[in-house]
């Protein structure tokens, strides 16, 4: 007999949990967190399975990242053939208040091991265990496109950026807004670890989709912590700050040195911006815009309705970054809770149909948003609009993707004439979602 794995599912009819065995996994694999002591095995057979076995090990930076039954592996004759590891974060939705997010990354299975349901009772084992504890939903960074829809993923943010060229760009209009004494200064790491937590945590409840920062991410990115693979070179970062002193945006970036013969041809590239206000925005965008030396500024993630493009004097210099796709992926867990957190663009009622092979979020919900943008979301035995399966609803949760696009390629099907027009007004937010944060 070999070993199998419990985990649990939700009974459709009343959202709890009901107890069940995993049955997918091969006989002889078990599938279990890990103890502390067994990090270091653990991070080599993560490196293994995103084929990088000639990484050093990164025991010491994992061990930071420890937390009991969050970090999970499949055991085979004594083997680690799989990882998997889940932590909480707070995660801004549209209208500004938070929910618990269950976020997983450092998913691997060993290449020999594949096709043997070990990522399925990995990921049922930790979203049920994230629902007990209340998360209301979970998120990811999705390698390949094709495979966490099956576990009611759907594609919730966009990564999106911009190249442009400088000598076509022509810099800034003139008549942008200004921040009368305000300044800009250079800091380094050692400041910016101090003055960035706080910065970050005002700018993220101002824009749905994006997460926490904890202390482990400032201590990384500032390079106080080096992770081997993952080369390390000290960035500039320029912090502006309004006439009493306050830090209202930051711009990080790195310049290559790159010449032309005697000629400057240098890439400017903005790792991280944030900016509280459009002023803040501006005046920063003119400092980076400006350096010396810099013929072309490549900005590798920045809001996908952000307007930078229209305050340069030719927009058209700026054009689409290469790596433009889907980026955060998201999976409600708690239908009620996640979706009465959030505001709405428009009064009305809507009644959704879930389909969940999970359970999390099957059945039958109704929608009532206020005139204030307040709304109400509980089960319901009435008609419903529109139909769709869990990863459609997690594409929709913090309006990042358009229930007349899903309905158009076919993801969202219409119930009642007019209810996929009635779903984007209520649905609709000024900020489309985004996410700047890897994880």
């Amino acid at each position: 007999m070999g070993n199998e794995a419990r985990g649990t599912t939700r009974d459709p009819g009343n959202g709890r949990p009901t107890e069940q065995k995993q049955t997918g996994v091969a006989d002889g694999i078990e599938i279990r967190a890990i103890a502390e002591d067994e990090i270091g095995a653990w991070d080599r057979a993560l490196v293994v399975g995103f084929l990088r076995p000639h990484v050093a090990s990164a025991a010491d930076y994992r061990r930071l990242q420890w937390e009991p039954d969050r970090l999970l592996t499949a055991v085979d004759e004594g083997r680690f053939v799989a990882t998997f590891r889940s932590f909480d974060t707070e995660l801004t939705v549209p209208g500004g208040a938070v929910v618990t997010a269950n976020a997983l990354t450092a998913v691997t299975v060993t290449a020999t091991h594949r096709r043997r349901g070990l990522l399925r009772g990995m990921m049922s084992r930790d979203l049920a265990a994230a629902r007990e504890r209340g998360a209301e939903v979970a998120i990811l960074i999705a390698a390949e496109y094709n495979i966490y829809g099956r576990f009611g993923f759907g594609p919730a943010t966009r990564g999106h950026g911009w190249n442009i060229d400088l000598l076509r760009a022509g810099g800034l209009r003139t008549d942008l807004p200004t921040v009368p004494g305000g300044r800009i200064d250079l800091v380094t790491m050692a400041e910016l670890r101090k003055l960035g937590p706080e910065l970050h945590d005002r700018w993220r409840l101002t824009q749905p989709g994006a997460i926490a920062r904890d202390e482990v991410v400032w201590r990384r990115s500032t390079g106080e912590i080096e992770v081997p693979g993952f080369e390390w070179k000290e960035p500039f970062a320029a912090v502006h700050r309004d006439a009493s002193g306050t830090p209202t945006g930051l711009a990080v970036y790195k310049v290559d040195d790159t010449w032309d013969g005697s000629y400057p041809n240098c890439t400017l590239t903005v790792l991280d911006f944030i900016a509280l206000d459009r002023g803040a925005a501006a005046e920063l965008w003119r400092f980076v815009l400006s350096v010396d030396w810099v013929r072309k500024v490549v900005v590798e993630n920045i809001g996908p309705d952000d307007p930078l493009p229209l305050l340069l004097n030719d927009p058209r210099a700026a054009t689409p970054y290469a790596d433009n796709a889907d980026f955060m992926w998201l999976r409600v867990l708690d239908v009620e809770a996640a979706f009465n957190a959030r505001t709405y663009g428009a009064p009305g009622r809507l009644v959704l149909e879930v389909e969940d092979r999970e359970g999390y979020a099957a059945g039958r919900w109704a929608i009532e948003a206020g005139a204030d943008g307040t709304g109400r979301c509980t089960r319901t035995t009435d008609a419903a609009d529109l139909a769709l399966d869990a990863s459609a609803l997690g594409s929709i949760y913090l309006s990042g993707e358009t229930v007349p696009r899903l309905a158009a390629a076919g993801l969202v099907t219409e119930l009642r004439e007019g209810a996929v027009a009635d779903a984007d007004l209520l649905l609709r937010t000024p900020l489309l979602s985004w996410n700047i944060d890897g994880f």
